[in-house]
């Protein structure tokens, strides 16, 4: 059966948006370079507590390097899972990173922030069904976790379900209708009064460096644990202009 004009324009821009990842990746990291010192001296700085952040699937903590440093600076002691690299769901993960959320909420005395990345995000919520209390806030980007779309194959795929559904402790699900790896349909959430969605104009694989993510992380870092509130773009310095409209 032919498809529909609409359903064959979102095909090609689907396909579109696939083929130039690479190049607006590039573009994204260019704009990182040219606009990093304003926003480090210019983003929120919150109460020091640890950040835990999570990598895509296929990548390493080599991927959130830039994402890592980044928070650092600000004067959160922020760690990668170091897990090497994520190949999906299994027994090593369930395992160990409920142990590491733990090591560092005992460590620092505190919930613990996570943020992840595509699939890391998908178990960043896991995380915080599994252990709210330990768990301060979730940050996820470009994460399907509401996609009707398989993310893994194999006998350990998460039930979408619970994955969707309202978290215990507050949510930002930061995604982009530039996403050339993932409908950023599935990586909303409902909006609730400790849950939101933020729009960016990132590529999926420019999410970890992209200016418009790394001020998002920053200023959701900084809300108070028990004060938290949606996210409000900056209109400073233009730094409004790094957001597409709001819809």
């Amino acid at each position: 059966m032919p498809l529909h004009p609409d359903a064959r324009a979102a095909r090609r821009r689907a396909l579109l948006l696939a083929a130039t990842e690479p190049a607006r990746t590039l573009l994204s990291a260019g704009g990182t370079a040219a606009t990093a010192l304003p926003l480090l001296r210019l983003a929120p700085r919150g109460e020091p507590h640890p950040v835990l952040v999570l990598p895509g699937l296929l990548a390493s903590d080599a991927s959130t390097r830039v994402l890592r440093s980044w928070l650092g600076r600000l004067g959160y002691p922020v760690v990668g899972w170091a897990l090497g690299r994520n190949r999906g769901p299994s027994q090593e993960i369930d395992d160990e990173l409920p142990r590491l959320v733990d090591r560092l909420a005992g460590e620092h005395r505190t919930a613990v922030s996570i943020v992840g990345w595509s699939l890391g995000g998908i178990f960043a919520r896991r995380l915080a069904r599994r252990a709210p209390r330990q768990v301060r806030q979730v940050v996820s980007l470009g994460s399907p976790f509401a996609s009707t779309q398989p993310w893994v194959t194999g006998p350990r795929r998460a039930p979408r379900r619970s994955l969707a559904g309202p978290l215990a402790v507050p949510s930002t699900a930061v995604y982009s209708r530039w996403d050339g790896v993932v409908d950023w349909r599935g990586c909303r959430q409902e909006p609730g009064p400790i849950s939101e969605n933020v729009a960016v104009r990132s590529s999926h694989l420019g999410m970890g460096h992209d200016p418009a993510v790394l001020w998002v992380v920053a200023d959701r870092l900084a809300q108070p644990r028990h004060d938290w509130r949606p996210f409000r773009r900056p209109d400073r310095f233009g730094l409004g202009a790094l957001f597409p409209p709001e819809d």
